[in-house]
């Protein structure tokens, strides 16, 4: 009986062990850079940082050089004319080359991401749907009744690249709510 209870033992503190190492280990493929400036924004815009990082994550992979064959730009990845339209609801110049400067598009990408938040009631699948096909589009969907916003009928989006996007995006993000638990919302 005795061997027994030691070997449960040692299974549990192997266990242990293994969750310990797997964190720092697991933060390598899911790191945390633009801390700063991902904390400030989010903060700024009431969002959750691990969302922005997740988001960064899915459409740049880091990479502030980062430019879509559609020519969205940047760590967020913003069209131009999207951050011309959210500059100047901040009063502030445009200039597309500087989408290209982490800060910048942190700025102006947290700023969209929530007002889409905003635009839909609060229901994240739906904004990070129109944060990549397009409010439009998503207003449209929504209206004729063919996706009701939910995270259960994600196959119910048109696009499959926006479909795709939203699962990355919220599968990222609750990686990094795993991860960084201490830096969320």
């Amino acid at each position: 009986m005795r061997v027994r209870a030691r070997g449960w033992i040692f299974l549990l503190l192997l266990t242990a062990v293994a969750v310990l190492l797997a964190k720092p280990a697991a933060r390598l493929a899911y790191p945390f850079p633009y801390r700063e400036s991902i904390l400030h924004y989010a903060g700024q815009n009431g969002l959750d940082p691990l969302l922005v990082l997740a988001l960064v994550r899915t459409e740049s992979k880091f990479y502030p050089l980062a430019e879509s064959v559609t020519g969205a730009r940047g760590l967020m990845q913003i069209m131009p004319e999207t951050g011309r339209w959210v500059a100047g609801r901040l009063r502030e110049e445009f200039d597309p080359e500087r989408l290209f400067e982490p800060d910048y598009n942190l700025r102006l990408g947290t700023w969209y991401l929530a007002h889409l938040i905003g635009e839909f009631r609060g229901s994240l699948p739906a904004a990070l749907a129109a944060y990549n096909g397009g409010r439009h589009n998503v207003e449209a969907w929504l209206g004729r009744g063919l996706w009701d916003g939910s995270t259960e009928a994600l196959d119910k989006i048109p696009f499959p690249e926006t479909r795709e996007f939203v699962r990355q995006v919220l599968r990222d993000y609750r990686v990094y709510r795993f991860l960084y638990r201490e830096m969320g919302r």
